[in-house]
């Protein structure tokens, strides 16, 4: 199909939006839950249920930080310049390094701390007065002046939600299958960080760690604890779904083996199956790739620890360099025009957001994070008011490549799909280069693992 041809298509097929059909139900899963892999070739585009010019979709996931705290001063979001602590006393948000390194609580349990009922009042609570007030901060706009431009060239989604109330390890997983949970446990869904049941310390997870590495789980309907469990899931995620639409994929990270940002580590039938391949490390492995003219249908790209934003002991201020490196060598490839990019941070980290998220079970919804959606087709200096989640991504996703909205039956079916972001029947825009200080990717990493 011409992209002439697809373009009028996607113009009658957007005026006939309120029209559309229901979700059709999941593809069906052989019993080992097992696809054949991606076809290599690169572009794939492989039809889609809303026609529209994108081939790429790319999702670049950063690490622990709040709307609040990174987008102070973008027209028209909804940013807090205050916060109430545990007190109940009113407190300015402070400007605090990216570098800074510390760590915040960032479990479930640091949610419900947090969260207080609604009343997001108790983000300083447990901590010493000294530093009682470590959370209510925001980034210096020196240091984020990238992620500010992003913001506002193209469209900043300032109401999207965390999908879950934890860290890293079942955020990621929620990123590459719209929840976190194996067939099997039901009703329960991964609480938090793996950990190992001899010492019971925070370990990393996935099906090559060692036997007594475990996850604990919370049952949703009662937020009562589950059973701690293995590591090592069998379940449908979106690339099985891709692989049956011929639709090639990457997921680039640092490194292979167990990890709390390493989610097809913890899919079984992609880890040990030809689909692993599709596995690529280190991260920066997608600046060479780019240069020499590859990029996948659907490619999710992890950070290295020290350029995350993550706070506490690798904290740097290059993530925004980072991130900007990415997209621009998107921006100035033959990918571009039909590309779409979300970057997006997997959880909070501990720092104060003023919005109370919308609470749908015991585990469900988390708090906001940011989003920014960049493409040739998003909408100019746009902040969304829609309710965007994790799984408003893997919707998208879905439809672009003409797969059923909520075939994974998880948190896709509920998700919108982020359409009010894009103006498909727009001029492409030309892509003008994201100013970043210089990025070196050949600088050499930590020694130990990336904070969870």
């Amino acid at each position: 199909m011409s992209y002439r041809f697809r373009s009028v298509v996607a113009l009658l097929v957007l005026s006939l939006w309120s029209c559309a059909s229901p979700a059709q139900p999941a593809l069906p899963l052989d019993s080992a839950g097992a696809r054949a892999s991606a076809a290599n070739a690169e572009p794939v585009f492989a039809g889609s249920a809303l026609p529209t010019p994108i081939e790429h979709v790319v999702v670049i996931i950063q690490e622990n930080r709040t709307p609040d705290y990174l987008f102070q001063g973008v027209p028209g979001a909804d940013i807090a310049q205050y916060g109430i602590d545990s007190r109940g006393q009113r407190v300015p948000l402070r400007p605090v390094s990216l570098g800074l390194r510390h760590g915040l609580q960032h479990s479930h349990a640091a949610f419900i701390t947090d969260y207080d009922n609604g009343k997001m009042d108790g983000f300083d609570k447990g901590l010493p007065f000294r530093v009682h007030l470590r959370p209510f901060a925001y980034a210096p706009e020196s240091e984020v002046k990238p992620y500010h431009e992003m913001a506002r060239q193209y469209v900043f989604a300032d109401h999207t939600f965390q999908s879950n109330q934890g860290p890293s390890l079942p955020a990621h997983l929620y990123l590459i299958s719209g929840t976190a949970t194996d067939r099997a446990l039901d009703r329960y869904r991964f609480a938090d960080n793996s950990f190992d049941q001899k010492t019971n310390e925070t370990e990393a997870g996935g099906c090559d760690a060692k036997p007594f590495i475990l996850v604990p789980t919370i049952d949703l309907q009662t937020g009562n604890a589950g059973p701690s469990v293995f590591d090592c899931l069998n379940r449908t995620v979106l690339t099985d779904l891709l692989d049956e639409q011929g639709v090639s994929w990457r997921y680039y990270q640092y490194a292979k083996g167990p990890g709390f940002w390493h989610p097809f580590d913890e899919i079984k039938h992609v880890r040990y199956s030809p689909q692993y391949r599709n596995v690529i490390t280190p991260s920066q492995q997608i600046l060479k790739d780019l240069a020499r003219g590859r990029l996948a249908g659907v490619t999710w790209i992890a950070p290295r620890d020290d350029w995350s934003d993550h706070g506490g002991r690798h904290a740097t201020t290059e993530g925004p360099a980072w991130v900007a490196a990415v997209v621009n060598a998107i921006g100035s490839s033959r990918f571009w025009k039909n590309t779409a990019i979300f970057v997006i941070w997997d959880d909070w980290g501990g720092w104060y957001d003023h919005v109370p998220p919308p609470i749908y079970n015991a585990y469900e919804l988390g708090f906001r994070v940011p989003l920014v959606v960049i493409s040739p087709y998003a909408k100019k200096s746009y902040v969304s008011k829609v309710q965007h989640e994790f799984g408003s991504i893997l919707a998208f996703t879905e439809e672009t490549y003409g797969i059923p909205k909520g075939a994974l039956g998880s948190t896709d079916e509920r998700a919108d799909d982020l359409r009010d972001a894009f103006d498909f029947t727009q001029r492409p825009r030309a892509f003008v280069p994201i100013k970043a200080p210089p990025f070196d990717p050949g600088r050499s990493a930590p020694t130990d693992d990336e904070d969870p």
